[in-house]
């Protein structure tokens, strides 16, 4: 059987350290911050606090995806040591990445008749998509060729939930994800939306909840609805928190009461410099294996 590597963008936002223990690879999106370019190289190029200080005190920040130039170079660096490519995008519900990756594939197919290279459309973000990726290195460890566990990721991509809120609005607001005016007048009364990301892979507000004590105990019952075997969960669960480590903390420590069988601790990771163009700070998100997403 013909090896093949894994592969998905830094927009997964685990750590480099994780990255290398699963043996996934990565290739990096990048950022302006006031007019200079930065790669989102999980933290290194600029510290997360750094960062999230800059966007905080009103710095100027737009995301690049991955071209598909630097697709195809980074795809040949493994097709011309005879491997294959797994390689699976941030959510196409929230940026048009994958079209980069496919037209890569399509340039370089010719060339490489005799390899496979996949590519797939993740359905996820930040460490639900690191969580998907974790998982799916596993599956490669206990044996999975190539195309059983392409089959898996499409059967299995919807299972993988993301339930997140935010104490800061601005940023949701001025990426247009919430109305300017009821953005506002959240933020006036105390309320942090309760968000998910849909069956499509789109960011979605659900509820409107009033102070941050709450939001952060209806994210758990989030949880316990649609997680697989409710209190009995017995799989991983990320969280990723955009400089409120402490809300963050205080989500794992209630996770890891209420879920006594999961495997292993609650795992807290930061929101990488790309994604955080657009949440800022203030959010904490969390992710698990769940029931199928159905919703809109």
């Amino acid at each position: 059987m013909k090896d093949y590597i894994l592969s998905c963008e830094s927009t997964a936002d685990l750590s480099k350290e994780h990255f290398k223990d699963i043996g996934v690879n990565y290739v990096c999106f990048s950022y302006t911050m006031d007019g200079v370019n930065y790669m989102d190289d999980l933290g290194e190029s600029m510290s997360f606090s750094t960062f999230y200080k800059r966007v905080a005190e009103g710095a100027d920040v737009k995301t690049s995806q991955v071209n598909t130039e630097s697709f195809v170079e980074y795809f040949e660096s493994f097709l011309k040591k005879g491997l294959d490519v797994l390689h699976v995008c941030l959510s196409s519900g929230i940026t048009g990445v994958m079209n980069s990756a496919l037209a890569a594939k399509e340039m370089l197919q010719d060339k490489y008749k005799d390899s496979k290279i996949y590519i797939i459309d993740s359905l996820a973000a930040s460490s639900g998509y690191g969580l998907l990726m974790d998982k799916i290195s596993n599956l490669k460890r206990e044996g999975f060729d190539i195309d059983k566990l392409r089959d898996w990721i499409e059967d299995n991509k919807l299972r993988l939930h993301h339930w997140f809120f935010s104490s800061d609005l601005s940023h949701f607001i001025k990426g247009g994800r919430i109305s300017k005016l009821s953005g506002t007048i959240g933020m006036a009364l105390g309320i942090c939306p309760l968000m998910n990301v849909n069956k499509n892979g789109e960011l979605k507000v659900r509820y409107k909840i009033r102070g941050k004590n709450n939001v952060i105990k209806e994210i758990v019952n989030k949880m316990k609805e649609y997680a697989d075997d409710g209190d009995n969960y017995a799989d991983k669960c990320y969280i990723s928190e955009s400089a409120c480590i402490d809300d963050a903390r205080e989500v794992a420590s209630l996770i890891e009461d209420n879920f006594k069988h999961m495997d292993g601790k609650v795992l807290i990771n930061s929101i990488g410099t790309v994604i955080g163009c657009h949440t800022g700070p203030g959010t904490v998100a969390l992710f698990f294996w769940g029931k199928k997403r159905e919703d809109d």
